[in-house]
């Protein structure tokens, strides 16, 4: 596990990626917005909203923030296509230190290494998060 992966968040991340009716892989996106800063963790999640769509190739997505429902947590959203609401990717923005990271989950028959290199061109630092063989989490930052 690489150092720049706290304990709880690569506890919480495994959490999110075990296995289940999907495979799934992830992204942890390292920001340095603080807990003041709503307007600017919306529009980066609408940001990478636009980039997971375009390596799940699923069509048009809109986000769900879940206010409706008492199984979501604050901070918890879901990326869903337009056409039939169809599961795209997940995220949970997590406060660390006074600064926000974002977990995405998503599909793991995307091409990972396109998807986090698209993030990093875009100036941001992220760890590339998937399930390996016998169901650990590997980093790769």
């Amino acid at each position: 596990m690489s150092d720049v992966v706290d304990d709880d968040l690569y506890r919480r991340t495994k959490a999110l990626l075990e296995p289940g009716d999907i495979d799934l892989a992830g992204a942890i996106v390292h920001t340095d917005l603080s807990g003041q800063e709503d307007l600017e963790m919306h529009e980066l999640t609408v940001e990478l909203n636009e980039v997971i769509a375009a390596h799940a190739e699923m069509g048009e997505t809109y986000i769900y923030a879940g206010n409706d429902d008492p199984e979501f947590a604050s901070n918890q959203f879901q990326g869903l296509t337009v056409e039939d609401d169809a599961f795209v990717w997940e995220c949970q923005q997590l406060l660390r230190d006074g600064t926000f990271d974002i977990v995405f989950y998503y599909e793991a028959d995307v091409d990972q290494a396109a998807l986090v290199a698209e993030v990093r061109d875009r100036g941001y630092e992220v760890t590339s998060v998937v399930l390996d063989e016998h169901g650990d989490v590997t980093t790769d930052v």
